[in-house]
C-alpha cells in the first residue's frame, strides 16, 4: 500500500513537471499576468476549514494544494492524499477550493497553493486552529463557612489556544482584584489558566452565587461559566415587634421576637426583668410570640427575647409601659383649654382695635368743631360770639381770591 501511494504522488509530480515544460514554450508570455491568490483561515478545533486558491487570468495552467509537510492534497480535481477529512469543493481553471473537516491542532500551519507556470508561482495561506477551553471548575469551597472567615476560591480551565481569560462575578458585579496564572499544556499547543479569588465573608453573602466566567474567541460570544452558591453560618440577630405602639390596660398585647440566623435559632427564650415570666396563665409563649392577656399596671417592666444557635446567641429588650385608657383618650381628644385661650386672645385684640379706632375718630371730630368756633372764644357773651363767628365767615368770604 505504501509503494502504491508513493507511485500516485510521483505520477502527479511528473505530470506537473511535464505541464510546466509544455507551458514554458507556448505560454511564457501569457503567464506573466498569472498569480494565485489565497487567504489565511481561522477555524475552531473540530470545525471545518475551507482553503481557496483563485487565479484571475489562467490559460489552462494546473493548480495544486499542499499541506505544511509539503504533501500534495489536490492536483486540480485529483485527490493525492488519502485523508477522508479532505474533500474537493470546487475545481476549475480559475479556482481550486478544498475543505478539511474535523480540524485538529496538528492541522495548523502554512498551506501552499501552486500555479504551474514557468517558473512555478505560489501563494501561502496560514491555517490557525483555536483550542476550545474546557468547562471551568471552581474549587476551594467547603460548606459551611463561618461569618468572618477568609474564603479562597480557584477557577481553572484547560485546552484553550490562545490562553483564555477568566473573570469573577459576585451578585452580578465583577470583582477585579484577583490572581491569574497561565501554564502551557503538555502538548505545547494549548494552555491551562487559573484564577484565584480571596475575600472575607459575612452574613450578607449567604445564598449569594459566585460566578467564574471564561471568555475565549472560540466560544462565539457565549462564555462558559461555573457557579458556586455560598452557605454562610452566623449568629442570630433579634428584634422585638409589639402588636400596638400604645399598650392599654385591660387589652391584650402580642410581642413578636423576630430572629434571623443560620442555623435558624429555635426556640426563643422570654424573660421579664431578668427572671421568669411572673404570670404564666396570662403570659403565653407560642413559638416566637409572647401573648399577654388583659394588661394591667403590674405588667410594666423590661421584657427580653433571647435567640441561640450553634454559632452563638443574641437578644433584644422591650420596655412595657401600660397606659390608662382614659388618659390616652384625654391625650388624643381636643384640647379645650387651648381653644378657649385662642378665642380669648382674638376677642381681646378685636376690642382693643375698636377702642383705638373710636378714640381716633373722636379726636379728629373735636378738632373740627374747635376750628369752626375760632374767633368767638374771646366774646363776653353768646350774642357777641355769634356775631364774631358770622364776621369770621364774612372775612373768610372776603379773603377769597380768584385767579383767571
Amino acid at each position: 500500500m505504501i509503494w502504491k501511494r508513493s507511485a500516485v504522488l510521483l505520477f502527479y509530480s511528473v505530470c506537473g513537471l511535464l505541464l510546466q515544460a509544455a507551458a514554458s514554450k507556448s505560454k511564457v508570455k501569457g503567464s506573466q499576468g498569472q498569480f494565485p491568490l489565497t487567504q489565511n483561515v481561522t477555524v475552531v478545533e473540530g470545525g471545518t476549514a475551507i482553503l481557496t486558491c483563485r487565479v484571475d487570468q489562467n490559460d489552462n495552467t494546473s493548480l495544486q494544494w499542499s499541506n505544511p509537510a509539503q504533501q500534495t492534497l489536490y492536483f486540480d480535481d485529483k485527490k493525492a492524499l488519502r485523508d477522508n477529512r479532505i474533500e474537493l469543493v470546487r475545481a476549475s481553471w480559475h479556482e481550486l477550493s478544498i475543505s478539511v473537516s474535523d480540524v485538529s491542532l496538528s492541522d495548523e500551519g502554512q498551506y501552499t497553493c501552486s500555479l504551474f507556470t514557468m517558473p512555478v508561482k505560489t501563494s501561502k495561506a496560514y491555517l490557525t486552529v483555536l483550542g476550545v477551553p474546557e468547562k471551568p471548575q471552581i474549587s476551594g469551597f467547603s460548606s459551611p463557612v463561618m461569618e468572618g472567615d477568609l474564603m479562597q476560591l480557584t477557577c481553572k480551565t484547560s485546552g484553550s489556544k490562545p490562553a483564555a481569560d477568566i473573570r469573577w462575578f459576585k451578585n452580578d458585579k465583577e470583582i477585579k482584584d484577583v490572581k491569574y496564572l497561565k501554564e502551557e499544556d503538555a502538548n505545547r499547543k494549548t494552555f491551562t489558566v487559573s484564577s484565584t479569588l480571596d475575600f472575607r465573608v459575612d452574613r450578607s453573602d449567604d445564598g449569594v452565587a459566585v460566578i467564574c466566567r471564561v471568555d475565549h474567541e472560540s466560544l462565539n460570544a457565549t462564555p462558559q461559566v461555573a457557579m458556586q452558591v455560598l452557605e454562610i453560618h452566623y449568629t442570630p440577630s433579634v428584634k422585638i415587634i409589639p402588636s400596638t405602639p400604645f399598650p392599654q390596660e385591660g387589652q391584650p398585647l402580642i410581642l413578636t421576637c423576630e430572629s434571623k440566623g443560620k442555623p435558624l435559632p429555635e426556640p426563643v427564650l422570654w424573660t421579664k426583668d431578668g427572671g421568669e415570666l411572673p404570670d404564666p396563665d396570662r403570659m403565653v409563649v407560642s413559638g416566637r410570640e409572647l401573648n399577654i392577656l388583659f394588661l394591667n399596671k403590674t405588667d410594666n417592666g423590661t421584657y427580653r427575647c433571647e435567640a441561640t444557635n450553634t454559632i452563638g446567641q443574641s437578644s433584644a429588650e422591650y420596655v412595657l409601659i401600660v397606659h390608662d385608657p382614659n388618659a390616652l383618650a384625654g391625650q388624643t381628644g381636643p384640647d379645650h383649654a387651648l381653644i378657649g385661650g385662642i378665642v380669648a386672645v382674638v376677642v381681646f385684640v378685636t376690642l382693643c382695635s375698636i377702642f383705638l379706632l373710636g378714640r381716633y375718630l373722636a379726636r379728629h371730630k373735636g378738632t373740627y368743631l374747635t376750628n369752626e368756633a375760632k374767633g368767638a372764644e374771646d366774646a363776653p357773651d353768646a350774642d357777641t360770639a355769634i356775631i364774631n363767628a358770622e364776621g369770621s365767615q364774612v372775612n373768610a368770604e372776603e379773603k377769597k381770591e380768584y385767579f383767571i
